[in-house]
């Protein structure tokens, strides 16, 4: 496994386990990551045995904390085994499991999970943990598709829709720089609107695409200034589905970097159409990145 670059230091790795084959293969996929930011690797199971301590008996606690420090000691020895280079810390926490993880990562890390756990019917794509730790956190959060294994590294892939994706895409370029693998943003909008729908643009499809390029220059040449020795290959495309035209492009990557916008017309947290799309279907990690300010709501 080649050195990481040197540049600013990203964060630290927050990875939940919860004794599933899919929380283990995210865990072990943590591990490279903090390896390649240099830092230690958190690991964390919530018992969320806080909330329920008025309805279980002391025993049932007892228990479930026992569970715990099992599934935590698994994780650490399989991850050690695999990663020896990574320091290894875990964490049993009292609390949900969503709140937990995002507690670990407080202000400076990025949070890991698989994308179906032990909760929910194993139907799902989404374990209802990752759901609501993606809808929530207010740090990047990295879900894990499968086991994440691919022959040939690939390139980091960037979905970008406008300026305030710049963040998301600072991310992704740092992502990008700790594999020494190129980044590719792409810039997808719609060819098609359903009748009815909300979220169409007022303007024509001339000036729809117009302001697709003047962003895509804009990001490109703020990256190119920030990021010199990084490679960046830009794409736009225009496609029906964006999450459809995203979700394809994940093909060929290490990992998808999108600004993690949520749904405006519902109460509570609520991730949009599109991101709750790549982190069912992409064909590689995806992390979310949140975003701030103006558009940030938007589903489109």
């Amino acid at each position: 496994m080649a050195a990481a670059p040197r540049l600013r230091h990203p964060g630290s790795v927050v990875a939940g386990v919860d004794g599933s084959e899919e929380a283990l293969s995210a865990a072990l996929w943590a591990a490279e990551e903090a390896f390649l930011r240099r830092s230690a690797l958190f690991l964390v199971h919530a018992t969320d045995t806080d909330a329920l301590a008025r309805y279980l008996f002391q025993a049932e606690i007892e228990e479930s904390r026992r569970t715990g420090r099992e599934v935590l000691d698994h994780a650490a020895e399989t991850v050690s085994a695999h990663h020896p280079e990574v320091t290894v810390l875990k964490e049993l926490s009292a609390r949900p499991p969503s709140e937990a993880l995002r507690h670990a990562a407080a202000l400076s890390g990025t949070i890991v999970v698989g994308h179906r756990g032990r909760g929910g019917f194993a139907s799902l794509l989404l374990g209802s943990v990752g759901l609501r730790t993606a809808a929530t956190a207010s740090r990047p959060v990295i879900v894990v598709r499968g086991h994440a294994e691919t022959a040939h590294p690939g390139v980091v892939l960037a979905g970008i829709r406008d300026d305030h994706d710049l963040g998301c895409a600072r991310a992704a370029a740092r992502e990008a720089l700790l594999r020494g693998q190129p980044l590719r943003l792409l810039h997808v909008w719609r060819t098609a609107w359903p009748r009815g729908e909300r979220t169409a643009p007022r303007t024509g499809p001339c000036h729809q695409a117009d302001d697709r390029v003047r962003v895509q220059s804009r990001t490109t040449g703020l990256l190119r200034e920030e990021f010199p020795d990084l490679k960046i290959e830009t794409e736009g495309v225009k496609n029906p589905s964006v999450p459809g035209a995203l979700v394809e492009a994940s093909r060929d990557a290490d990992l998808l970097v999108v600004g993690g916008r949520r749904a405006p017309d519902y109460l509570g947290p609520t991730l949009g159409r599109t991101t709750l799309a790549l982190l069912q279907h992409a064909h590689c990690p995806v992390e979310l990145v949140p975003r701030h300010g103006p558009g940030h709501g938007s589903t489109s």
